[in-house]
Protein backbone atom coordinates (compact mmCIF):
# COMPACT_ATOMS: atom_id res chain seq x y z
CA UNK A 1 0.00 0.00 0.00
CA UNK A 2 2.72 1.94 0.60
CA UNK A 3 4.31 1.72 -2.74
CA UNK A 4 1.19 2.65 -4.25
CA UNK A 5 0.52 5.50 -2.07
CA UNK A 6 3.94 7.07 -3.51
CA UNK A 7 3.04 6.32 -7.13
CA UNK A 8 -0.06 8.64 -6.45
CA UNK A 9 1.28 11.42 -4.76
CA UNK A 10 3.47 11.27 -8.13
CA UNK A 11 0.86 11.15 -9.85
CA UNK A 12 -1.71 13.87 -8.70
CA UNK A 13 1.51 16.03 -8.29
CA UNK A 14 2.23 16.22 -11.82
CA UNK A 15 1.43 13.32 -14.63
CA UNK A 16 2.98 11.70 -16.65
CA UNK A 17 6.37 12.76 -15.73
CA UNK A 18 6.57 12.58 -12.13
CA UNK A 19 4.15 9.04 -12.08
CA UNK A 20 6.96 8.07 -14.29
CA UNK A 21 9.92 9.06 -12.61
CA UNK A 22 9.15 7.05 -9.23
CA UNK A 23 11.39 3.76 -9.11
CA UNK A 24 10.67 1.32 -11.05
CA UNK A 25 10.85 -1.64 -8.08
CA UNK A 26 8.30 0.57 -6.36
CA UNK A 27 5.66 0.81 -9.35
CA UNK A 28 6.54 -2.90 -9.45
CA UNK A 29 5.44 -3.21 -6.36
CA UNK A 30 1.98 -1.36 -6.49
CA UNK A 31 0.65 -3.35 -9.09
CA UNK A 32 1.66 -6.75 -8.01
CA UNK A 33 -0.37 -5.46 -4.99
CA UNK A 34 -3.15 -4.19 -7.01
CA UNK A 35 -3.53 -7.28 -9.21
CA UNK A 36 -3.69 -9.49 -5.92
CA UNK A 37 -6.47 -6.94 -4.74
CA UNK A 38 -8.21 -7.59 -7.78
CA UNK A 39 -7.71 -11.96 -7.73
CA UNK A 40 -9.09 -10.81 -3.83
CA UNK A 41 -11.97 -8.83 -4.62
CA UNK A 42 -13.50 -10.70 -7.97
CA UNK A 43 -12.39 -14.05 -7.38
CA UNK A 44 -12.24 -16.83 -10.57
CA UNK A 45 -9.86 -17.43 -13.44
CA UNK A 46 -11.95 -16.31 -16.40
CA UNK A 47 -9.95 -13.46 -16.86
CA UNK A 48 -6.44 -12.93 -17.03
CA UNK A 49 -5.10 -9.68 -16.53
CA UNK A 50 -1.57 -8.98 -17.87
CA UNK A 51 0.41 -5.69 -16.73
CA UNK A 52 3.72 -6.84 -18.45
CA UNK A 53 6.77 -7.15 -16.75
CA UNK A 54 5.19 -6.83 -13.16
CA UNK A 55 2.65 -9.53 -13.15
CA UNK A 56 -0.42 -11.15 -14.41
CA UNK A 57 -3.29 -12.49 -12.59
CA UNK A 58 -6.40 -14.71 -13.36
CA UNK A 59 -9.66 -13.17 -11.83
CA UNK A 60 -13.10 -12.34 -12.14
CA UNK A 61 -16.00 -15.88 -11.80
CA UNK A 62 -16.99 -17.60 -14.89
CA UNK A 63 -15.44 -20.90 -17.09
CA UNK A 64 -12.07 -21.69 -15.52
CA UNK A 65 -8.89 -21.50 -18.50
CA UNK A 66 -6.53 -24.04 -17.89
CA UNK A 67 -4.47 -24.62 -21.07
CA UNK A 68 -2.88 -22.07 -24.05
CA UNK A 69 -3.88 -18.79 -24.62
CA UNK A 70 -7.11 -17.56 -22.26
CA UNK A 71 -9.78 -16.16 -24.18
CA UNK A 72 -10.19 -13.40 -21.79
CA UNK A 73 -7.33 -11.11 -21.53
CA UNK A 74 -6.46 -7.87 -20.41
CA UNK A 75 -3.13 -6.57 -20.97
CA UNK A 76 -1.64 -3.09 -20.23
CA UNK A 77 1.26 -1.23 -19.25
CA UNK A 78 1.80 -0.71 -15.17
CA UNK A 79 0.99 3.52 -15.77
CA UNK A 80 -2.08 2.75 -17.14
CA UNK A 81 -3.08 -0.08 -14.82
CA UNK A 82 -2.26 1.77 -11.66
CA UNK A 83 -4.44 4.52 -12.91
CA UNK A 84 -7.42 2.47 -13.59
CA UNK A 85 -6.98 0.99 -10.21
CA UNK A 86 -6.75 4.09 -8.45
CA UNK A 87 -10.06 5.62 -10.45
CA UNK A 88 -7.32 7.98 -12.12
CA UNK A 89 -8.32 6.72 -15.02
CA UNK A 90 -11.94 5.59 -16.91
CA UNK A 91 -11.86 1.83 -18.21
CA UNK A 92 -13.60 3.13 -21.63
CA UNK A 93 -10.93 6.48 -21.75
CA UNK A 94 -8.27 3.49 -21.48
CA UNK A 95 -9.56 1.26 -23.80
CA UNK A 96 -10.29 3.92 -26.16
CA UNK A 97 -7.00 5.85 -26.47
CA UNK A 98 -5.76 1.99 -27.03
CA UNK A 99 -4.22 2.07 -23.74
CA UNK A 100 -5.52 -1.53 -22.82
CA UNK A 101 -6.30 -4.11 -25.07
CA UNK A 102 -8.76 -6.52 -23.75
CA UNK A 103 -10.31 -9.32 -26.21
CA UNK A 104 -12.77 -12.24 -25.09
CA UNK A 105 -16.33 -11.67 -23.79
CA UNK A 106 -15.82 -10.79 -20.18
CA UNK A 107 -12.65 -9.13 -20.74
CA UNK A 108 -14.50 -5.90 -19.56
CA UNK A 109 -13.34 -4.27 -15.98
CA UNK A 110 -15.12 -1.86 -15.42
CA UNK A 111 -17.48 -3.12 -13.24
CA UNK A 112 -14.50 -3.98 -11.00
CA UNK A 113 -12.51 -1.04 -11.30
CA UNK A 114 -11.26 0.99 -9.79
CA UNK A 115 -9.97 -1.29 -6.55
CA UNK A 116 -8.62 1.00 -4.12
CA UNK A 117 -9.19 4.43 -3.29
CA UNK A 118 -6.08 6.26 -2.29
CA UNK A 119 -5.33 10.29 -2.14
CA UNK A 120 -7.02 12.46 -4.39
CA UNK A 121 -8.00 11.49 -7.50
CA UNK A 122 -7.94 13.85 -10.79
Amino acid sequence: MQALRAWAEAYDSGWPEAARGVDRSLVRTAVRFTLEELAVSSPGRSVEVRVPPAGAVQALPGPRHTRGTPPNVVETDEQTWLALATGRSAWGDAVARGAVRASGARADLSRVLPLITVGSRT
